[in-house]
């Protein structure tokens, strides 16, 4: 067993370990980088052929100055690396194959590098790259080299590389079946399929997410086959079509009338161009909504496999009025159950309150919002989902100017609150009435609102329904008791000014400043 010089260990070793004495841990010394290699150099100036060396003329040769341009670098054991990045074919190896390539002066020991440090035993520092930082001539300078890295980046925003990749994820994706894909898979889907506009055009944000957990794979491996596009909504991930019918793709928004019998498309159908129009990667066909009155194997909508195997991602129309009901179902059901929570139409029945859920709107408005000004018709019946409100009324009062004079002016009392469960504005509406009060948002609100315009869709038994089952704000309050409610709560605003006022009084008596000096904890 070797024996350990303990004081020299603890020296070393003192930094990494605890010293009950002290309460700090010592931090280890930086070990200087030699800065000459005296060997090397000593076996560099004695290569004959260098100026005194061997020569009568006292010149070096032509050869002895190239021999010491090329190894002059290696008298610097501690050189960091010149800027550049690694040639691609340069050798990087390390180890002891590397060594060995390694011949002569270019293997001397560590410690005869030491010596121009003046620091016996120091080791110096091993680079990640060593042998790199000892041969300069393994890194670059050229622009090429450098850009390389940033002509990659721009490459990735390359709107066609981008594409072509959205594809090819999207085709990893749906060799999966449906029920084998993951929650992240289907976000992927849905964030890819947002990018192509006939389809994201058509759909709301819930509609597209709910379709994307039942997209498929649809693959065709055959030439000159009819694909039916009225079965489906398709995007070409691989190969090619030619449509047979024009047009070949139809949307919600696209009205659209279908002859019967369907003509065929020919290349005397395009007077412009010989051509038929072919249907390439990225390119889509078919329809969301099934075309009424005709069968599913019918000619419209069709396209011709031209370039196989053909893979379509698909939506089927099945699919997609299955999720669009339940999706219509859900959100009518919620409004059912907002209308419902609301004082005025507990006993309504539930036919009565879906015909009021088919009418209603979600809308959201910020803090300190006028929904309605007192006077005025209110522009909509209103009912809250979550936040809250403040009914207010004008009130007329006597005003105190500086120079000791009083005048009228109106002032805003605060006469209720209205919250999750609460409506306004069916009389206004109804019966074209103003508001006899305002409404002001006092926290970020949802709102499920009515237009008068689809009010009139109602038929005359739900509507004289709402009528009585509705009241005005505040309507029957007097002048007096409004004045009244403003003296109360003016009195309980100075009453808590002045108690303010005594606090900070008392608080600043002794020098005391709460966030500041001694008390900012």
């Amino acid at each position: 067993m070797a024996l350990i010089n303990v004081d020299d260990a603890g020296d070393s070793a003192g930094w990494s370990r605890r010293n009950r004495q002290k309460t700090k841990h010592k931090i280890p010394g930086e070990v200087d980088t030699p800065a000459v290699d005296y060997e090397k150099l000593k076996w560099l100036c004695s290569h004959q052929g260098l100026k005194g060396k061997g020569d009568i003329h006292g010149e070096s040769s032509e050869e002895a100055h190239k021999f010491f341009m090329e190894n002059y670098h290696q008298i610097f054991p501690g050189r960091r690396p010149l800027p550049g990045i690694p040639l691609g074919n340069q050798d990087r190896s390390t180890g002891p194959q590397a060594a060995s390539k390694t011949s002569g002066p270019q293997a001397a020991s560590k410690s005869s590098s030491n010596l121009s440090t003046g620091v016996p035993g120091s080791v110096p520092c091993v680079k990640k790259h060593q042998n790199e930082c000892d041969h300069p001539e393994s890194w670059s300078h050229e622009i090429k080299e450098h850009l390389s890295k940033l002509h990659k980046e721009r490459k990735d925003l390359d709107p066609h590389v981008i594409h072509a990749n959205r594809i090819k994820e999207l085709r990893q994706i749906h060799r999966k079946l449906p029920y084998e894909r993951t929650a992240a898979d289907n976000a992927k889907v849905y964030r890819h399929l947002k990018e192509f506009p006939l389809l994201a055009g058509q759909l709301t944000d819930k509609e597209l997410k709910e379709l994307c957990t039942v997209t498929q794979l649809d693959v065709w491996r055959d030439e000159d086959y009819t694909v039916f596009g009225n079965l489906g909504f398709h995007i070409i991930l691989k190969g090619s079509v030619v449509p047979q019918t024009d047009p070949w793709i139809k949307t919600n928004n696209m009205p659209v009338i279908f002859r019967s019998p369907t003509p065929l498309l020919t290349t005397t159908a395009f007077t412009d161009s010989p051509e038929i129009p072919e249907l390439t990667v990225g390119d889509c066909f078919g329809t969301l909504e099934k075309v009424e009155g005709r069968e599913p194997n019918s000619k419209i909508l069709t396209v011709l496999t031209k370039s196989v195997p053909c893979e379509f991602l698909k939506i089927s129309g099945n699919d997609y009025k299955r999720i669009t009901e339940h999706i219509r179902e859900r959100e009518n059901s919620e409004k059912v159950d907002v209308i419902q929570s609301c004082q005025n139409y507990h006993l309504w029945p539930r036919q009565s309150l879906m015909k009021l859920a088919n009418l209603l709107n979600w809308t959201t408005y910020p803090e300190n919002t006028v929904l309605v000004t007192e006077g005025e018709l209110c522009p909509f019946v209103g009912f809250i989902k979550s936040g809250e409100c403040h009914v207010l009324r004008q009130v007329q009062v006597m005003h105190t100017l500086p120079n000791g004079k009083q005048e009228k002016r109106f002032k805003q009392v605060v006469m209720s609150r209205l919250k999750t469960g609460d409506s306004f504005g069916e009389i206004s509406v109804l019966e074209t009435e103003p508001m006899t009060s305002s409404i002001v948002t006092a926290t970020d609100l949802e709102l499920g609102i009515i237009s008068p315009e689809r009010l009139k869709e109602l038929d005359d038994t739900t509507r004289s329904l709402m009528l009585q089952s509705s009241e005005q704000l505040c309507g029957q309050l007097s002048e007096d008791e409004i004045h009244n409610e403003y003296i109360d709560q003016e009195l309980k605003r100075e009453w808590n000014q002045f108690k303010h006022g005594v606090v900070v009084d008392v608080i600043n008596h002794r020098g005391i400043r709460p966030g500041y000096g001694k008390w900012s904890n």
